[in-house]
């Protein structure tokens, strides 16, 4: 009895004993087998336009659902359009498998069509890079990629395979699964240590990271957070920790700029809890610059260290345990309305939001936007923003009372994930609403994937903002040069561009008509595309440097 099958059949059945759901991906000669394979699974294969965006739609599945998102693509170009999707999910903390073809191994060392060192390339780009020599080699190199993808700090892993292994005959069959890796807890020695800085402490901060908004690690800041109250901050990925019956303790997102109400509540800080922090969502360089802060960092992992950024105690291991043993050591704070400072911010927060309401100008005002939108949608409306100024007015200002329900590019600050993203929440959460913002910017750097969200029926409301230019780079270049240098553009008709690609399309023409039209649009079947002319007006606030109470 011949028990042979291809390579090819080999690595899909690996993916389907993982339990991929979904592949987003774009075919190609080398990597052909491989599609063909898949035919016969249960696997849904997502086509998309470009790979950029394949390995975006990758990235945020990883991040809604925790599980890997798949990305497949062909070799050479295919796997080079990678590099920006790949780079922003190892950056951001989103687990991502890629699968890349690759010339057959006799041509490796040769001038070939398509041929590139793959591995080479992935290098700065991802978590770890394997190349499958021999079909025998797939099991374990799918196994440990899927075990690296999700193991703390999460990011993308990417598997070279050369055209003339998949064709190749094997006996092997994929085995066995590892078992997710557990972390214990800390010393408790250290867990007393950080309690004593924290009770002794005259104004302590409680700083959510990232890792913060794992379904497990939330549930414990929540509860501490009930238990004894903290006066607490987040970066933008920390969106959602905080629930709506603990807001009162929360002075808002922090990141960018030193010019918050978190900030101000930094600087009055002592004692500063970091929890699954990473530097690269807030340069400790901005906040933390004369290094005069305590810092109790708890997280999976040791910090990357800076000058700035140097804990006094680090807790490490599985962090919702480490959280839970820390909660009960911790004294009982009065009231969080009790700490003058702590209801001074808090309430200079929800007035700025608020002023929105009063805001009736002929365009539309990004705080109108922000409150209007609030005020008319649940908390399991998924909302993603892209990168331009808007993505500054939303993290300041748009609050939300679930994790992964407000997803930003923190890390690269990548334009053109919006669309995409949105795109893969309706994968990752079928039935859920989805809203996505961009500027008309960054729209265009991956707009073409609206074919994709008509051909695959996906339900999701876009907004372009448009004001006709790269507002975000233009601000900081006023504030630099007072002149601009190459950040306008022309106008893009959103309406017929919608059209075009049998979506609906809407244009706001005052801010008035914004609520029936959201209605309206929270109604209808397919991908909507709203365009808003917005008020940019204010937009230079948001770039002063330091915070003026």
């Amino acid at each position: 009895m011949n028990n042979k099958h291809r390579a090819a059949d080999l690595l899909v059945e690996c993916l389907v004993k993982h339990n991929v759901q979904y592949i987003f991906g774009i075919p190609g000669a080398k990597i052909d087998a491989v599609f063909d394979a898949l035919l016969d699974t249960p696997i849904k294969l997502v086509l998309c336009r470009h790979e950029q965006n394949a390995a975006f739609m990758a990235a945020a599945y990883g991040r809604i659902t925790g599980k890997p998102g798949v990305v497949l693509v062909t070799s050479g170009p295919g796997v080079s359009n990678l590099i920006t999707g790949l780079l922003t999910a190892t950056t951001e903390g989103d687990p991502v498998v890629a699968i890349g073809g690759g010339v057959p191994r006799s041509m490796q060392l040769k001038e070939s069509h398509q041929n590139i060192d793959n591995i080479k390339l992935m290098e700065a780009a991802t978590k770890a890079q394997k190349e499958i020599i021999v079909p025998e080699n797939i099991p374990e190199i799918i196994n440990n990629a899927f075990r690296i993808a999700t193991m703390p700090r999460s990011g993308a892993v990417f598997i070279s395979v050369p055209q003339d292994v998949l064709m190749e005959q094997t006996k092997i069959t994929c085995g066995s699964i590892s078992k997710p890796i557990l972390r214990g807890t800390a010393p408790q020695s250290l867990i007393t240590q950080a309690a004593e800085m924290l009770n002794s402490a005259r104004q302590p901060v409680l700083f959510l990271g990232l890792e913060a908004s794992r379904s497990e690690n939330a549930a414990a800041v929540r509860e501490l957070l009930k238990q004894k109250r903290m006066a607490t901050i987040g970066t933008y990925q920390a969106a959602g920790v905080v629930s709506r019956e603990l807001f009162d303790c929360f002075v808002g997102r922090v990141g960018l700029f030193k010019n918050q109400r978190g900030d101000a509540l930094l600087d009055a800080a002592d004692v500063i809890l970091t929890v699954g922090f990473n530097p690269v969502e807030y340069d400790p360089e901005i906040w933390n610059t004369y290094r005069e802060k305590k810092i109790i960092h708890l997280d999976y992992d040791p910090v990357d260290i800076h000058n700035t950024y140097v804990p006094d105690l680090e807790i490490m291991g599985d962090i919702a345990l480490n959280l839970e043993k820390l909660t009960p050591l911790l004294k009982f704070r009065s009231v969080i309305h009790d700490v003058p400072l702590v209801h001074k911010l808090h309430q200079e927060l929800e007035d700025t939001l608020e002023k929105g309401a009063n805001i009736s100008n002929k365009l539309m005002h990004p705080l109108r936007f922000i409150r209007d939108l609030r005020n008319n949608i649940d908390d399991t409306v998924i909302v993603i923003s892209d990168i331009g100024t808007h993505y500054m007015w939303l993290a300041r200002y748009f609050f939300c009372f679930n994790p992964h329900h407000l997803l930003f590019s923190n890390g690269q600050q990548t334009l053109g994930v919006a669309l995409p993203w949105s795109i893969a929440a309706n994968f990752a959460c079928p039935g859920k609403k989805i809203i996505s913002i961009s500027g008309d910017g960054g729209f265009l750097f991956s707009a073409n994937e609206l074919e994709t969200a008509v051909r695959e029926k996906v339900n999701l409301i876009h907004f372009v903002w448009c004001d006709g230019s790269y507002d975000m780079v233009k601000q900081q270049q006023l504030s630099k040069y007072q002149r601009t240098s190459a950040v306008q553009f022309g106008y893009v008709d959103i309406v017929k561009y919608a059209e075009s690609f049998g979506a609906k399309g809407i244009r706001i023409k005052h801010p008035d008509e914004f609520v029936h039209v959201l209605k309206a649009a929270m109604d209808t079947e397919g991908p909507i595309l709203i365009e808003i002319p917005i008020d940019y007006s204010e937009n230079a606030i948001l770039f002063k440097d330091v915070i003026s109470l």
